[in-house]
């Protein structure tokens, strides 16, 4: 019962951690990106009312430029506005889609491959894994100043094995491995009973290994 407890409650935290990780991204980029994208807009139009309405067309093309760069910008971030992705989507295809999203944002580049037949997960383990590939993602953003991020996701009909890597400063485990992120890491991982290896060298990057068994819950 402590057990089934301990877990309920960190499925739900990994939840209310995904959508506010979620909403401090919209708020973000709204922000830092589109926000800078209208101002630059609202300054050309403004130029224009102060030359008593005088335009060439490549001034309105630019601006025409300008507002469509935000209409895509809002598009790509109401992607990621579901709160209920982590439950209508595999994991997979969420953290395909964030991603693509931090790529777009950061211009960071990304690689990920999957490999051997993806096999059954119910939601709430694919919500943890979903929910520890973020905060390892979110770790390489804030820490490593690594240049990409390649997850290569393995499947057989026993495991399922993760592989973050990026090419970042590195850090020594042993020392850091009490952090809030990596703590929360550990902790899930056990939950689903999947085991954890983290292998990083300074100034040659990080790789988390998870190794989850798919067969665990069904027995």
């Amino acid at each position: 019962m402590e057990a089934d407890l301990l877990f309920q409650s960190e499925l739900t935290n990994s939840k209310i951690e995904i959508k506010e990780q979620t909403l401090t991204n919209v708020s973000r980029e709204l922000h830092d990106n589109i926000g800078q994208i209208l101002s630059v807009a609202l300054m050309q139009m403004n130029i224009i009312i102060e030359n008593d309405g005088e335009y060439t067309k490549k001034e309105l093309k630019n601006i025409k430029e300008l507002v469509n760069k935000s209409l895509n910008e809002i598009r790509l971030l109401s992607k990621i506005m579901n709160g209920d992705v982590f439950v209508n989507t595999n994991f997979i295809k969420s953290i395909s889609e964030d991603l693509e999203r931090i790529a777009e944002l950061k211009k960071i580049k990304y690689q990920l491959n999957v490999s051997g037949e993806i096999q059954k997960i119910n939601k709430e383990h694919q919500t943890i894994i979903y929910r520890i590939l973020q905060e390892s993602i979110a770790n390489i953003l804030r820490h490593s100043h690594s240049e990409t991020i390649d997850i290569e996701i393995f499947f057989t009909s026993k495991n399922c094995k993760i592989n973050i890597i990026d090419t970042g400063k590195g850090f020594d485990y042993k020392k850091e491995s009490s952090g809030t992120g990596l703590a929360n890491i550990k902790t899930r991982v056990q939950l689903i009973k999947a085991s954890l290896n983290i292998n990083s060298e300074k100034n040659k990057g990080t790789t988390i290994t998870i190794d989850y068994p798919i067969n665990t819950e069904e027995k």
